[in-house]
């Protein structure tokens, strides 16, 4: 199955606010419009244009005043593929802390966390892939995957030395 990684929206905030900081007082109302402005960029999944903009602004300021408008630009570019906000929030996949920090407790705490309990990481990560499997309803699709899959490797093993069983 396919995992989608979607950076939180309260620390991609914080990079724009960093950016706002920059060009706007601290008290400044602007500042919160501007963020607001490329935070509705993000999710309309206008990316480009966000990036586009901050990197406009930085160049109309003095060197010593752009470094958190850089910082945002570095940040965007360099995790683009999992700021797809518009396609998270059409799935109806969590974007912010509060919801992922939820799913991460029901996830990895209700069962990792428990007292005595020792994983490795093997261990870990099956029983965390098969608790999202359980999470997102898609335990019977899963099995029937995991049943295919097992008859083509035990029917790969059967006849791989030229053998082929008769009934």
């Amino acid at each position: 199955m396919p995992i989608h990684i979607v950076c939180d929206l309260i620390h991609v905030l914080e990079y724009l606010w960093r950016g706002a900081r920059c060009l706007h007082a601290a008290d400044d109302p602007a500042a919160e419009q501007r963020v607001a402005g490329w935070a509705l960029g993000l999710l309309a999944g206008r990316i480009d244009e966000v990036i586009a903009d901050l990197k406009a602004q930085a160049t109309c300021l003095p060197t010593d005043r752009r470094d958190g408008l850089k910082a945002a630009v570095r940040y965007l570019t360099s995790h683009r593929a999992f700021l797809r906000y518009d396609q998270a929030l059409e799935q109806g996949w969590p974007i912010a802390t509060g919801v992922v920090e939820g799913t991460a407790r029901y996830l990895v705490g209700d069962r990792l966390e428990i007292t005595g309990a020792r994983w490795g990481l093997a261990g870990a990560e099956a029983i965390l892939k098969l608790r999202a499997v359980i999470a997102n309803s898609d335990l019977d699709r899963y099995w029937a995957f995991h049943v295919d899959r097992e008859n083509q490797r035990i029917r790969r093993s059967r006849h791989q030395d030229g053998y082929t069983p008769t009934a």
